[in-house]
């Protein structure tokens, strides 16, 4: 979503473990990574990405998926712990610091516990996806802003939206 509005195509590098695309928005230079590597190891990724990029954590925006969060809901958080969230203890560990902001994307919880892998991995339930699609159409819409605008500003208007909103 976001690569297509910004006309980027994500390329993978020989020997790299992601596809990145670099840009400008709004003046600021850009750079999407798209880890190719199962969520679990993701992590890995960001280390090499900022070997590339000369970036450093305070660089990163990392957006995923938030059981904790119902369908639709965006929260963005600018640190904290990976909330038991396996992609984002991943990141964690690899960077060494939680000192990184993250958008988080909600996609609510399943029934039952044992079904997690499966719902997370699935397709949004009918009567859920049409939140799920918005929020990422938000989400990209967010992150373009954080571009241009005050970060603090930013996170208040989209922390406080409900989903449709």
């Amino acid at each position: 979503m976001l690569a297509g509005r910004l006309a980027l195509e994500l390329r993978r590098r020989l020997f790299r473990s992601y596809a990145i695309g670099k840009g400008r928005h709004a003046g600021r230079p850009l750079t999407l990574i798209k880890p190719l590597t199962f969520m679990n190891d993701s992590g890995r990724v960001f280390r090499e990405a900022m070997r590339e990029t000369g970036g450093g954590p305070g660089d990163v925006l990392v957006v995923c998926d938030s059981l904790d969060l119902s369908p639709g809901s965006l929260r963005f958080k600018p640190r904290g712990s990976a909330g038991g969230h396996k992609g984002l203890l991943s990141v964690v560990h690899h960077l060494g610091t939680d000192e990184f902001m993250r958008l988080l994307v909600g996609i609510g919880r399943p029934a039952y516990k044992g079904q997690v892998v499966e719902y997370v991995l699935g397709e949004p339930r009918a009567d859920e996806a049409p939140l799920v699609a918005g929020a990422v159409v938000r989400a990209a819409d967010a992150v373009l802003r954080l571009l241009s605008e005050d970060p603090s500003r930013v996170m208040n208007d989209y922390n406080r939206r409900e989903p449709g909103v």
